[in-house]
């Protein structure tokens, strides 16, 4: 290049004058153009048709986030900055303005090709199971923002031409000021690294959290907020951090197990409860369910009482209309083909209180579908309300102002 500028020198033209200015400037468009034309019509336009066109799901992730796209415009400020080294005289003014703008465009395109190349790795990243449940969005998003900082730094310190080793030991001054603006990221990058690495939460699980209103699907999980569409439609965010500084419930290994469990009680009016006379076990003999245990139960009871040499109540054992009810309640659930075998099962009683006994049914359905659930489990206590009466046993309820209205005209006749 100095050659040439020696010659032209000879002939009485001056390299720096506009008129060679003005053609070095024609040459490095002309050669931008048709660098432009052809990586973005002829090449890349091949590779978005054959993306469209194939099966393959790693080319059209690669299309859908302009990573080549960033990378061509990336490749034409290199070349542009060649050119101008190439036909611009070195301590020219003009070069130094060429290049810093070339380095200003190669910079900024560099740093969307890694935004680019990320998002592709997230979106290949869930289309394999194995890293599908890791939260990647979250890890992604602070290179993303540690990028644009070195980025910038390397930008500032071309345009006032000091080393970037000199503006980053200028941070270390503003660490508490950086520390406290970055706060809830830093605090998100490293929940998300807990997350993960405890693997704690992913995206599709049922995730429960009142202190945040959150009850539903988990759809997103970034660097400052995890956002749960709740069931009702609504989506609740909350930080992401708060998923490791408070607790939550994650449903997910209720899903995993293919049980969903039913834990509620049904109160018994304790007035009702008496032993079963030979009538009322004559009656429930008839049930299918009930005959074994009321021949085997009786049997055993008969035996008992023989070697007593006083016939009063308080010496013979008797059956419970209580006990054979929740004997009845436990070969019911056995014998329900939507109740779960191999998980626990069991009725209970548990301790008596002001609204009576509680008589609990503790079981796992054999779906975690909500809806499937919700009938499974209405179906049952809908038998057992309508059933408790041949036990002779009532449910406990309130006083309703219908019974107080009830009451007073029976005192008034």
């Amino acid at each position: 290049m100095n050659a040439l500028i020696s010659e032209l020198k000879k002939y009485g033209i001056e390299p720096d004058q506009t008129p060679y200015l003005v053609v070095i400037a024609i040459i490095i468009l002309l050669t931008a153009i048709i660098v432009h034309f052809i990586l973005h019509q002829l090449v890349l336009k091949n590779i978005e048709k054959r993306a469209e066109s194939s099966s393959s799901l790693v080319l059209q992730i690669f299309t859908q986030n302009k990573l080549f796209h960033r990378l061509a415009l990336m490749l034409q400020g290199i070349i542009v900055n060649i050119q101008a080294v190439l036909w611009l005289s070195a301590s020219s003014d003009e070069l130094a303005v060429v290049t810093t703008c070339a380095e200003l465009w190669v910079m900024l395109y560099a740093l969307l090709s890694f935004f680019s190349l990320l998002d592709v790795i997230n979106g290949l990243s869930h289309k394999f199971t194995t890293f599908s449940h890791l939260p990647l969005k979250g890890i992604f998003q602070s290179l993303k923002l540690i990028g644009s900082l070195v980025v910038g730094i390397m930008i500032i310190s071309l345009l006032i031409g000091k080393s970037p080793a000199i503006l980053i030991s200028g941070l270390g001054a503003m660490a508490a000021v950086l520390m406290l603006v970055f706060k809830d990221p830093i605090l998100g990058l490293v929940a998300g690294i807990q997350l993960s690495a405890n693997n704690m939460l992913k995206i599709g699980d049922w995730l429960e959290m009142p202190k945040y209103g959150a009850d539903g699907a988990v759809i997103d999980i970034g660097l400052t907020t995890v956002k749960v569409q709740n069931w009702d439609n609504t989506i609740t965010s909350m930080p992401t951090y708060a998923l490791v500084s408070d607790s939550f419930k994650n449903w997910s290994g209720m899903s995993a197990s293919g049980g969903r469990r039913i834990k509620r009680s049904v109160f018994i009016d304790t007035t009702s409860i008496h032993f079963l006379s030979e009538e009322e076990q004559n009656k429930l003999q008839e049930a299918n369910l009930l005959h074994p245990y009321i021949v085997k139960r009786n049997h055993e009871i008969e035996e008992y009482n023989q070697h007593l040499s006083n016939d009063s109540v308080l010496n013979q054992r008797q059956m419970t209309n209580i006990g054979t009810f929740r004997i009845y309640l436990s070969e019911y659930l056995r014998n329900h083909p939507m109740i779960r075998k191999d998980m626990t099962l069991m009725v209970r009683q548990l301790e008596p209180g002001s609204q009576g006994l509680p008589l609990e049914i503790y079981c796992f359905t054999n779906t975690v579908v909500w809806l499937e659930y919700e009938g499974i489990q209405s179906d049952i206590f809908d038998h057992i309300f309508a059933i408790v009466g041949e036990f002779g046993l009532r449910v406990y309820q309130s006083p309703t102002g219908n019974d107080v209205r009830s009451l007073g005209e029976v005192i008034t006749h």
